[in-house]
């Protein structure tokens, strides 16, 4: 399926303003919020944390599937989708981050 057809299956996150992406060390390492752009990783990082309680290796290749076109457009342009950036560094590295919510005003 293509990356909007998979969009359609996630959770709403409408309740949500941002998710943080916390490593090991504690440190804040990316923030998506909930706006024009990032609403769609955003819906993909808050299913995969409610699925596997972290962005673990395993998420992270979950992810990618749900990405669908854009992963392949992300390893042909590494830096252009950042997120998906992410995720193929998590699969390699196998390092996990946690995630925190921020819910909407």
């Amino acid at each position: 399926m293509a990356f909007a057809d998979n969009l359609k299956q996630l959770p709403s996150v409408a309740h949500l303003a941002a998710l943080d992406l916390v490593n090991a060390q504690g440190q804040v390492v990316a923030t998506i919020e909930n706006k024009p752009g990032q609403a769609g990783s955003l819906a993909v990082y808050a299913a995969l944390a409610s699925r596997h309680g972290s962005i673990s290796p395993a998420a992270a290749e979950e992810g990618l599937a749900l990405y669908a076109e854009h992963t392949a457009d992300a390893q042909a342009h590494p830096g252009k989708h950042p997120n998906i950036d992410r995720l193929i560094a998590l699969r390699a590295s196998g390092d996990t981050l946690t995630v925190v919510t921020r819910a909407a005003g």
